[in-house]
């Protein structure tokens, strides 16, 4: 009787035991993981000339003209597909284009196109069927048929080779006659907070790179594709209701923030894109670690208020990593200008070099040949 107590005793006390083993393995294989992406990345960084690592800060419009060429002499971060690019192509096409890009590339490039659905998508074009808005999908179904459709939109990006769809948006909107209303959820705040996290965790699951948009919160502004836009809102109003969206994405593991042109005119008297109160804003307050990206310094809202070269240098020395751009060819060799002169330091593009590497790790990218030896 003895010994049969003794056994159950043991039974007990093994089967406590047991469950905590299973995580303290999973976080050593989380540090295991994390030691080789920050080696790889190291062993990249070393090996990089100044010129290339600036280079990775420019997520490019694909040039009508040299796109290839391009690749190669500025050694650029990314390319954007748009409408034009997809003309006369079909998704064999596409991933033929996308694989020329990556030949060309020392560094695997971050492919992307806007792909929100609705009246912002740019493959479907060549689709059967188009990518629909998330508020769309949401009347019809709900949360669930918005994450579906998530899965399968970057499924099929992927297929392509297509890593980030410029999405999701995050911003909320009251009025239905607001600039970016129908291309947020439509939903009230509790709602699109939960949105906002369930699918970026979809997104990370599916190895497809997120970017919440667009920080911090066009609210129920106009349109800074068209104009430079003011924005009156306190900072205190804005914490309380659009930051806690960005807020609740960040938290699920966004890989990037995109930040708007418009003018907080509460915390700086500059576009957020440049602005480093903005930028604090994003690092400190709601500690994000991950790639902050401008958006397109194509839209008038930016265009009228500085030049396309400062504008870049304004946005790096502001803290973003990446910027959205078709004047790169004079932007990069403005940057490396300021850096000569001291204006900018190396140790700061080294920062931003070295969050791009992490998301393309993150995204698998790195695991691919790569021609810096």
């Amino acid at each position: 009787m003895g010994l049969a107590l003794v056994f159950t005793f043991l039974l007990l006390v093994y089967a406590a035991v047991l469950p905590s083993a299973s995580p303290q393995k999973s976080a050593n294989q989380d540090v295991t993981q994390q030691s080789q992406k920050e080696k790889e990345i190291e062993r990249l960084l070393k090996q990089m000339s100044l010129e290339e690592k600036v280079g990775q800060l420019f997520f490019a419009r694909v040039p009508v003209y040299n796109a290839l060429e391009d690749l190669e002499t500025y050694g650029l971060g990314g390319y954007m597909l748009f409408a034009r690019d997809y003309e006369g192509l079909d998704l064999d096409g596409v991933k033929a284009l996308t694989d020329r890009f990556q030949e060309a590339s020392k560094i695997p490039l971050l492919v992307g196109s806007d792909e929100e659905g609705g009246t912002v998508t740019r493959i479907s074009a060549i689709l059967d069927t188009p990518f629909q808005s998330p508020m769309s999908l949401y009347q019809q179904g709900g949360l669930p048929m918005v994450l579906e459709d998530s899965q399968e939109k970057a499924n099929l990006l992927k297929s392509v080779g297509i890593m980030t769809g410029f999405y999701p948006v995050a911003d909320i909107a009251q009025y239905s006659d607001s600039f970016i209303y129908y291309r947020t959820l439509g939903a009230d705040l509790s709602k699109t907070r939960t949105y906002i996290r369930q699918l970026v965790e979809q997104m990370k699951k599916d190895k497809f790179g997120s970017m919440l948009k667009h920080f911090p919160g066009y609210g129920d502004n106009g349109d800074s594709h068209t104009s430079m836009i003011w924005d009156n809102r306190s900072l205190t109003e804005l914490k309380s209701y659009d930051l806690t969206v960005f807020a609740a994405g960040i938290k699920a593991g966004a890989d990037s923030v995109l930040v708007t042109h418009n003018i907080l005119t509460q915390i700086d008297e500059v576009p957020a894109s440049i602005s480093p109160k903005i930028n604090q804003l994003l690092r400190k307050d709601l500690g994000f670690d991950g790639v902050v990206i401008t958006d397109d310094f194509d839209m008038a809202g930016l265009a009228d208020f500085i030049s396309q070269e400062e504008a870049a240098y304004q946005a790096i020395l502001a803290g973003n990593d990446m910027i959205m751009s078709s004047a790169y060819q004079s932007q990069i060799p403005y940057v490396l200008e300021k850096i000569e002169q001291g204006e900018l330091t190396e140790k700061r593009i080294d920062e931003s070099v070295k969050r791009v590497l992490a998301w393309k790790y993150d995204l698998g990218l790195l695991t691919k040949s790569s021609k810096i030896n």
